[in-house]
């Protein structure tokens, strides 16, 4: 009875020999792991670090959105070449935008001043064709070239019974005047300042100077800011001299005025002296 006894004693001893093993094997691989941590680098590729910002100078900023505008996507962002204004005898009167299509008409008058609607693709007069609208110009081809041609804020609004050949309704002119624009008095009527951001002309101050009403005529608004003269940026306070040399009789001119938060076309259409 004795030896009947002892036999569970032992196998109890054997079961926590193997349990004692077990728990050092495991402590041991618990030391390993470590040691290998605390000799190895973080990564299997070596020590990793987070990519650094890189931050650009102040000249290369200004480089960068010299030629970008977010209201106005002119050539310089869009990728396209600035189409100049297009020196024809043509007048736009009125616009129609077919948003489904993507395509449109316009009432364009010639220079015996019949208006006559065209659709885009129309051609015009003979080698100058109607390729594209847009909300406030359109667009033409004349031997190979594009230019523009915006609508005329120098008259009233589009003749009476005038039809688009979608039967939509002609758009009026951007900027409804009365009268006709005198160059003479549209110098004397407009103040003109360089505006300066760090130390270089970005634009040209546009003020009322006496004749409220001719300066009203032509478009502008007290604060008006010019930035771009027929597709040309301005760059320095001898542009100043240039836009009032180019108000003289017959002239077209395509402006581009910031008021505001916005940037909005100016088209000047003079008359020639009769």
């Amino acid at each position: 009875m004795r030896r009947t006894g002892r036999a569970p004693a032992k196998a109890s001893s054997d079961w926590g020999q193997w349990l004692e093993a077990f728990l050092l094997v495991l402590l041991l691989i618990q030391i390993a792991r470590l040691l290998w941590t605390l000799v190895t680098p973080v990564g299997p590729l070596g020590e990793w670090r987070a990519r650094e910002p890189v931050v650009i100078g102040s000249d290369a900023r200004r480089a960068l959105f010299a030629g970008f505008d977010p209201f106005f996507r002119t050539g310089a962002m869009s990728g396209e070449a600035v189409q100049q204004v297009t020196a024809l005898p043509l007048k736009l009167y009125g616009i129609s935008l077919n948003e489904a299509s993507g395509r449109g008409s316009a009432i364009i008058a010639d220079e015996s001043d019949v208006q006559t609607s065209y659709a885009v693709g129309d051609e015009i007069t003979p080698g100058v064709v109607l390729k594209a609208v847009a909300f406030d110009h359109v667009v033409i081809q004349r031997g190979g070239a594009t230019e523009t041609l915006f609508i005329d804020q120098s008259s009233g609004a589009v003749a009476e019974g005038a039809e688009t050949p979608d039967g939509a309704a002609p758009a009026l002119p951007a900027q409804p005047a009365t009268g006709a624009l005198e160059p003479s008095s549209l110098t004397n009527a407009l103040g003109l300042a360089p505006r300066t951001e760090n130390g270089k002309v970005t634009g040209i101050v546009a003020s009322a100077q006496g004749n409220d009403a001719m300066f009203a005529l032509a478009g502008f608004r007290p604060g008006d800011i010019v930035v771009q003269i027929n597709g040309q940026p301005v760059t320095s306070a001898g542009d100043i001299n240039m836009l009032r040399n180019a108000i003289r009789p017959g002239a077209r001119l395509s402006l581009m005025v910031e008021r505001g938060a916005a940037t909005v076309p100016i088209s000047l259409i003079l008359p020639e002296n009769k």
